[in-house]
């Protein structure tokens, strides 16, 4: 492992200790107890405003509250839930599992209360376009002196919105199910990676260069069946070893406070293995879905809130959950020397021979392309944001790149990369969140006595 990458490993490491934990997980507890649990109530609601009721074209922003949605999920719903429950399970035990949905339970009002900020202080930027995000929360909600908290969020959102991780799990599946089955490629053949990454460049350079409205486009078509896909999969290997599943849900909630079967019982490092997938999963207060959702057509800021809180359900607790009952199940998760989409790769292909490592390559491909398509956006608003949208696109140019530089990285390097720089933007978006709760409690409440 060369310098660089060692340094990456021991920067996460350092930073993602017990004072980021309370942060996310304290802040995530603040909302939801400051708030009395209202968002929570407001499902049902939640799904009316997505199906377009409250939909309204002559209202500013870009996209619609499904396009909105769609998009954020298409860079949530990703590779974080397949490989990134692989890699909880090999580095923490299944109660690793138990803790990401814990995670996201919290993250539910995280989210409702940073994606309603987005909505409520949108700023200008420089070509004068209606933005938001934490950046723009931040500067208009705060004022101009938190500037430089702002200016914090976005060096490290340039660098952690960033391709490196799905470019080297879905190379890896390509390599795992076509290239070496085939005889195309060697075990660890760095040719055939970089001619994969070169192909799914062209393809994400065609979609990121089109902007806001081809990307959300693309994920509105993409990312509903993806989900459905990939939970149709995970449903019939569960009905295939249906003796196991009781057991597994049973082993994921001892281990989570006992963890018998992982880190010598290490519960506290338990916690923040889940807390860290749980995190680089749904992004709940990491501050990236706050700048699509602040894109969409409302002037209601709370309905968008309302929209925003369904990811952490339906990424962490729904999808993260088959996925690690599907290696659990199996028993996969005992190979110690599989991590990774490849041992999410080895359930499929055991549940079922001969085509599972296919399908789930179909499944990845979507679910990476995706994630891919709206972290470019994340990335050139932070990138706009810094030196101005004039000169926003530049920013593409680099992101492409790191399509190629994550074929050839390793993956715990690339793991803790992002990982140091997603610790990073919490800081920032939390404590702005924090500052700026009673403004969203307050017009919360109006916009529930108005629905009555």
């Amino acid at each position: 492992m060369s310098f660089v990458e060692q340094l990456a490993i021991d920067a996460a490491n350092f930073i993602w200790g017990t004072p980021l934990l309370i942060l996310l997980m304290g802040g995530g507890l603040f909302f939801m107890v400051y708030s009395r649990f209202l968002p929570y109530k407001y499902f049902g609601h939640a799904i009316n405003i997505l199906r377009g009721k409250y939909d309204d074209p002559n209202d500013p922003g870009e996209i619609n509250h499904f396009e909105a949605l769609s998009s954020a999920l298409a860079a949530t719903v990703g590779m974080g839930n397949i490989s990134g429950v692989a890699v909880a399970i090999a580095m923490g035990g299944p109660g690793a599992v138990f803790w990401m949905s814990v995670s996201a339970l919290v993250g539910i009002s995280t989210k409702f209360f940073t994606c309603t900020l987005a909505v409520m202080y949108r700023g200008r930027d420089s070509e004068g376009n209606l933005q938001g995000g934490p950046m723009y929360f931040i500067t208009e909600g705060l004022g101009p002196k938190w500037k430089p908290l702002a200016i914090f969020f976005c060096v490290a959102g340039t660098f952690g919105a960033t391709p490196l991780f799905q470019a080297n799990q879905l190379i890896q599946v390509v390599h795992d199910a076509v290239l070496y089955p085939t005889g195309l490629a060697s075990p660890d053949s760095l040719v055939s990676n970089v001619i994969v990454g070169i192909v799914v460049t062209i393809i994400v350079a065609f979609v990121i260069f089109g902007g806001i409205k081809r990307i959300a486009n693309v994920a509105s078509k993409l990312v509903p069946s993806m989900v459905l896909l990939y939970s149709a999969c995970v449903l019939f290997i569960m009905v295939k070893y249906y003796e196991n599943v009781i057991p597994s849900i049973l082993l994921i909630l001892t281990d989570a406070f006992t963890a018998d079967a992982a880190l010598g019982g290490a519960v506290g490092m338990i916690i923040i293995t889940g807390a860290r997938r749980a995190a680089f999963s749904n992004e709940a207060g990491i501050g990236t879905s706050p700048m699509m959702h602040g894109a969409v057509k409302t002037d209601e800021p709370v309905r968008e809130g309302l929209v925003a809180m369904l990811e952490p359900a339906i990424d962490t607790i729904i999808v993260c959950t088959l996925t690690a009952l599907a290696i659990l199940v199996t028993g996969v998760w005992k190979d110690t020397d599989s991590s990774g989409i490849t041992l999410t790769s080895n359930a499929f292909e055991m549940a079922m021979p001969g085509v599972g490592s296919y399908l789930l390559m179909i499944c990845v491909t979507i679910f990476a392309i995706t994630t891919i398509f709206g972290l470019a956006y994340y990335g050139r608003k932070c990138f706009s944001f810094l030196v101005g949208a004039k000169y926003g696109h530049y920013f593409n140019y680099w992101y492409i790149m790191g399509i190629i530089i994550g074929s050839v990285l390793s993956l715990q390097a690339i793991f803790s990369f992002i990982d140091f720089a997603y610790a990073l933007m919490s800081i920032p978006t939390v404590i702005s969140a924090v500052l700026l709760a009673p403004r969203v409690k307050k017009a919360a409440e109006e916009y529930f006595s108005k629905i009555h």
